[in-house]
């Protein structure tokens, strides 16, 4: 028989969502694959038991239910400050994983180049890829993960088409500050790009730093497609209800795109995610506040340990440095933590391009009971792990 597809035979299945089936074969408590343990918000819930009874049960707008999208529109424009035209700038996608493919779809020919910053959560490559184009990566450099602004310039220069932007950033929580996006914004101006923003964990920012919407910057709004979803923000991952929102004519081709991708995000989902849409602010400052506390209180733990971590700006993520311990395969080194510790995590090299492998990557978005679970079982990792 005729090969299969060239452009996927490099890829492996998801290491985040194989390290979640690693956790539940050795009973782990699972750090690994960033979904809380706790509720959504009752507004929600209670709204999807009214459309489970009542509908909608067929298919909605292909690009988004109305009520849906003009929910978004204003909550959006309340917090970016950016006026949304619910009928010409947003396609709803089913979750932001498709949303930035087929934003990446979008604007990206095969052949052409897309600068991606390292460390990367798992899918931007793959994106790029399935794109037929190339991913060129930057790196961030640790512990700050900072950019040099001349490498990035270099990748521009190799006549880049499009650059992602994760922020706050996944796996290594930074925060990118307004002088960074000002660089970033006006290499994108000057060498004629686009900015593809993943911006998932807007609302999970902690004290001391600020989220910036990349497409309040001057410039910037024509030139960036914002992605992001309600995944994050309202504890509904399994929801999959993502978002673009960019101008007109760009959003008038990712729709086309969207269409033949996935046809439309599930109706009744959207129908009781809208509520959520119209919580108050004091929704997302209880948000913020309860992150800043399970944060607060699962590195005060690592650090009554003695275990080496970074210390994230924002989203839920942190890194720990397991060098101490004498592996060369942090893919190794994560089965055993999960067999022998008890504690789920994500091997670091799967989000660097860089030859990366002492650090690994563990969350915190679940009950304060169930990260003292892993605190507890954490003890043990100096004595076990050891090589």
């Amino acid at each position: 028989m005729r090969p299969l597809s060239s452009r996927t035979a490099i890829f492996t299945d998801s290491v985040i969502r194989r390290m979640t089936r690693v956790s539940e074969q050795y009973n782990a408590v699972n750090l690994s694959q960033g979904f809380p343990d706790f509720d959504p918000p009752k507004e929600l819930t209670q709204a999807l038991a009214k459309a489970a009874l009542e509908g909608p049960h067929q298919y909605a707008i292909t690009w988004g239910a109305k009520n849906f999208r003009d929910a978004l529109a204003r909550k959006h424009e309340h917090f970016s400050g950016l006026p949304i035209n619910p009928e010409q700038e947003i396609v709803v996608t089913c979750g932001s994983t498709e949303a930035m493919m087929c934003a990446m779809m979008t604007v990206v020919d095969p052949g052409e180049k897309v600068i991606v910053f390292s460390p990367f959560y798992e899918n931007y490559g793959a994106d790029t890829i399935l794109s037929g184009a190339e991913p060129i990566y930057v790196p961030l450099v640790p512990p700050e993960f900072n950019f040099d602004p001349e490498l990035l310039e270099d990748a521009f220069c190799t006549g880049a088409k499009a650059l992602v932007l994760c922020n706050p950033s996944n796996p290594c929580g930074k925060v990118f500050s307004l002088e960074e996006l000002s660089i970033i914004a006006s290499l994108a101006e000057k060498y004629d790009a686009y900015v593809i923003t993943d911006e998932v964990y807007e609302h999970i920012v902690y004290p001391g730093y600020t989220h910036t919407y990349f497409a309040t910057l001057p410039g910037m709004r024509e030139r960036t497609l914002t992605c992001s979803s309600l995944s994050k923000t309202y504890s509904i991952t399994g929801w999959r209800l993502g978002y673009v929102i960019a101008s007109p004519e760009v959003i008038d081709r990712a729709r086309k795109v969207h269409d033949f991708l996935t046809v439309g995000a599930a109706a009744p989902l959207m129908e009781a995610a809208v509520p959520g849409l119209e919580l108050p602010d004091s929704y997302y400052d209880a948000l913020a506040a309860s992150y800043t506390s399970k944060r607060d209180l699962f590195l005060s733990g690592l650090d009554t340990l003695g275990i080496a971590h970074t210390v994230p700006q924002g989203a839920y993520y942190i890194l720990l440095d397991i060098s101490e311990y004498g592996w060369e395969d942090d893919f190794a080194f994560c089965e055993a933590l999960a067999e022998r510790v008890g504690v789920g995590a994500v091997p670091g090299s799967s989000f660097f391009r860089e030859p990366v492998n002492h650090l690994i990557r563990l969350h915190f978005a679940k009950r304060e009971d169930t990260l003292k679970a892993a605190l507890n079982r954490l003890e043990s990792m100096k004595k076990r792990m050891q090589r």
